[in-house]
């Protein structure tokens, strides 16, 4: 009985999917009616099964992890659009202006992420651990279930610091709160049971999945961070762990844009994907970000909002030949393409997108905080628009790791630990060089600040910009519309009051009202 009862929970946690992960390749077996002593003989069957775990990435963006990654740091901003638009009670005002609480709709919904993703883990776990099936299959199978729970206690490290640990699914007790520590501990501990027993080709078979590679770029990422995290720094494990990932089959993609092309799957840079698709969830940074107009100009067909933009300092750190610049925003005139004139929006304004904003008089609501119209604000345009996409979200992926950050990760422990400044300039410099077409702004000895800069031009947008100014202490720094220092405990983002509401074991984090 008790097999019956875990192929017949397997076919109900993919009904409650509401659809399968768009990259794997699934036949039309229908799994519940599989004899238990022959499930997982095939791949595809295991695909079918753990396909919620990886449908769980897509709540790492565009949404509101994203947000508070990029709005909160200096990298983008959802401005409050003349009329109002956007203003939504001030949540996004007050990622930009530090003054957050824990109502904050989208901290929570970011909470909510997390702890959504680990329970899909640990109840798929729970299910593949009591099945009989190949045991090669299942080990490495219940490793990738690992990874994924561990990428999800990563981010519970890197925006809360402390919260619950488990990995019981069948436990009901109302776990207690971990520390920052002994997350950062279990994540490590995980990773290195796990490294060596995931697949490492970088093939379209492994694409999508959580492998060596994301295992290793994984630990690099705890390791980069974690004098900020312990106390207690690690770039040796970061050149360590960096160096394993460089030896795998990834490259450095010649085109950097072939990383956000609407098939970018192809791509051999990219190491751990959010993998969409059109009609099941897909992406839909082009609605959050596009002008109502854009669409026209851009040869799409879909209603956009006209909310995130870039931050006018963040833009301007570009140098006009730098490729990236263009590629990663969408600046200037929109044009007609009916009439070869610039669009004109709803106030009667030429659709120009700027990169400066410009308070409206008069609409002050807090600090330094306005309206400002709906056109002004560089918008995101790394990720291509497919020409005639009409009603439908982008299936561009998402590249949660990819080879040049694990470059720039590499670069920055060198130079950190003062080591072997030659490689740590080639390294920068291999993304730089492919960034401006030509090795003419090559550094000859690179320091922290270009490397710090170099990660700003090559990841904008990529949800990597909070926790490298918090790396960098800049966090806290005066920002825009904000022209005083933040308090330390800003570092961290409060417990959700809704958490803790249904689970009063939770303890607040310090600086914040408690419980």
């Amino acid at each position: 009985m008790k097999k019956i009862f875990h192929i017949t929970l397997m076919s109900i946690t993919l009904a409650l999917a509401g659809g399968l992960y768009s990259c794997t390749n699934l036949d039309e077996t229908v799994y519940d009616t599989i004899p238990a002593d022959q499930f997982g003989k095939k791949p595809a069957e295991i695909n079918a099964v753990i396909a919620p775990i990886y449908k769980t990435l897509k709540s790492v963006w565009p949404g509101d992890i994203f947000l508070l990654s990029e709005q909160t740091g200096d990298m983008a901003i959802t401005p409050t659009r003349i009329g109002g638009d956007w203003w939504d009670g001030g949540v996004h005002m007050v990622l930009k202006l530090h003054t957050w609480h824990a109502r904050n709709g989208l901290i929570n919904g970011s909470w909510n992420a997390c702890m959504s993703g680990i329970t899909t883990c640990n109840q798929i776990y729970a299910t593949i651990e009591g099945t009989e099936m190949d045991e090669d299959l299942k080990e490495q199978t219940l490793a990738e279930i690992r990874g994924i729970r561990a990428f999800w206690y990563y981010i519970l490290i890197d925006y809360f610091g402390n919260a619950p640990l488990v990995a019981d699914y069948e436990s009901t007790e109302l776990p207690g709160m971990s520390t920052r520590q002994q997350l950062y501990n279990f994540v490590i501990d995980e990773l290195n049971d796990i490294k060596d027993l995931l697949r490492d080709d970088v093939t379209g078979e492994s694409y999508g999945k959580f492998t060596q590679g994301a295992a290793y770029t994984l630990l690099a990422k705890m390791y980069l961070n974690a004098g900020v995290w312990t106390g207690t720094p690690n770039w040796q494990g970061v050149i360590d762990a960096a160096d394993k990932v460089m030896s795998l089959d990834y490259i450095i993609e010649p085109n950097w844009k072939i990383n956000f092309e609407v098939n970018n799957q192809v791509s051999k840079e990219i190491i751990l994907p959010v993998a969409f698709g059109k009609a099941d969830g897909g992406n839909h940074l082009h609605k959050r970000t596009l002008h109502y107009l854009d669409p026209i100009a851009l040869g799409i067909n879909v209603g956009t909002w006209n909310g995130v933009s870039a931050q006018p300092d963040y833009v301007k750190q570009f140098d006009d030949t730098d490729l990236r610049k263009k590629g990663s925003f969408l600046i200037g005139p929109m044009i007609d393409p009916s009439t070869g004139q610039v669009l004109t929006t709803a106030h009667a304004r030429p659709l120009i997108h700027t990169v400066d904003f410009n308070i409206i008089p008069g609409t002050i609501r807090e600090g330094m905080w306005g309206e400002v119209h709906q056109e002004e604000g560089a918008r995101v345009n790394k990720w291509v628009f497919e020409k005639g996409l009409s009603n439908s979200d982008q299936e561009n992926d998402f590249a949660i790791f990819r080879l040049a950050d694990v470059y720039l990760m590499k670069a920055e422990a060198l130079l950190r630990l003062g080591q072997n400044n030659a490689e740590a300039t080639r390294l920068i410099n291999v993304i730089r060089q492919r960034g401006f077409g030509n090795n003419s702004h090559n550094y000859t000895a690179a320091t922290l600040a270009d490397l710090y800069l170099e990660r700003r031009l090559e990841l904008a947008w990529e949800s990597t910009n909070r926790q490298d100014m918090i790396r960098f202490n800049t966090f806290l720094d005066p920002g825009y519309l904000r022209p005083t220092v933040s308090p330390a405990y800003r570092l961290l983002f409060p417990i959700p009051e809704a958490a803790w509401e249904t689970n009063n074991n939770l303890v607040q984090n310090p600086g914040y009202p408690a419980f």
